[in-house]
């Protein structure tokens, strides 16, 4: 099963941009994250964030392996150009073409449906991470409701005494001195 992620318009030319995309092209996924860890054009970065949306889709809405996904191709082109102009001599003025990049990743699996999740496998986990999510919710808005209650009245006092610290302690630095006001 293919899985793909794509990457619209990234100010980076698509010349450059394909020196990384050629470098992981079949490679495991896991060594294509470090491929693109410690390569250092600046497209690498931005692929490397996108191999690990592709490999979020691929488990979280198919069910896939990570340890069985390889990237199966990586397809860069050219995406819209912004055209400015630099002023010549004589009175002309020179284009200047800033090109962007649509890269797309393509992952597959090395064998078929090993390891592969079914939809109640899915499901369950989906429920379960809901109950985790609003848990933490609950959570937090418990302890915001003892900060509004005033249950935690050392905190306050102690940011009280801050606030009166700052206020009364002399301002130093660069920016008074430059920002000072003569007295009339």
């Amino acid at each position: 099963m293919k899985v793909n992620a794509k990457l619209n318009n990234l100010r980076i030319a698509p010349r450059k941009s394909k020196l990384v995309a050629d470098l992981i092209k079949g490679l495991d996924v896991s060594d294509a994250l470090d491929q693109l860890e410690i390569h250092v054009k600046r497209t690498s970065p931005y692929l490397k964030k996108m191999l690990q949306s592709a490999i979020a889709n691929g488990e979280n809405n198919f069910g896939l392996d990570k340890n069985n996904l390889y990237v199966y191709d990586v397809k860069v082109g050219a995406g819209s150009t912004l055209k400015r102009w630099m002023p010549k001599a004589f009175g002309r003025a020179g284009e200047i073409l800033k090109r962007t990049s649509k890269i797309e990743i393509i992952l597959e699996e090395r064998v078929e449906g090993k390891n592969r999740k079914t939809k109640e496998e899915m499901e369950k986990e989906f429920k379960k991470r809901e109950k985790e999510r609003k848990k933490e919710e609950k959570e937090r808005a418990e302890n915001e409701e003892k900060s509004k209650d005033g249950g935690d009245k050392k905190v306050d006092d102690n940011k009280k005494e801050e606030d009166r610290a700052k206020k009364e302690a002399p301002k130093k630095g660069w920016a008074k001195k430059i920002f000072q006001r003569k007295s009339m």
